[in-house]
């Protein structure tokens, strides 16, 4: 339940930033995007967390899985690996 809300609130956050600025401009896909990245973040911890017994265990597995999840999200903002397929 933690981690709907959390997400709830960081797809706020540009939701609010579109109201004052034209330099947002996020349409339904980005929202969807958004929220499938979050989501399927927010599902890998927790398997993770089920899998780990250990609290450094269950840190690295949140780690790798929140660089994953910046490292797609990064991705499909502003596209930082060629994808030419050269």
């Amino acid at each position: 339940m933690v981690f709907l809300i959390l997400s709830a609130l960081l797809l706020l956050v540009p939701m609010i930033a579109m109201r004052f600025t034209s330099e947002v401009n996020w349409g339904a896909e980005d929202f969807g995007a958004a929220a499938a990245v979050l989501g399927t973040g927010w599902l890998s911890i927790e398997f993770g967390f089920r899998l780990a017994s250990s609290g450094r265990g269950r840190l690295l597995i949140s780690a790798a899985v929140a660089l994953a999840a910046l490292g797609l999200w990064a991705h499909l903002a502003v596209g930082i690996w060629p994808m030419d397929g050269g």
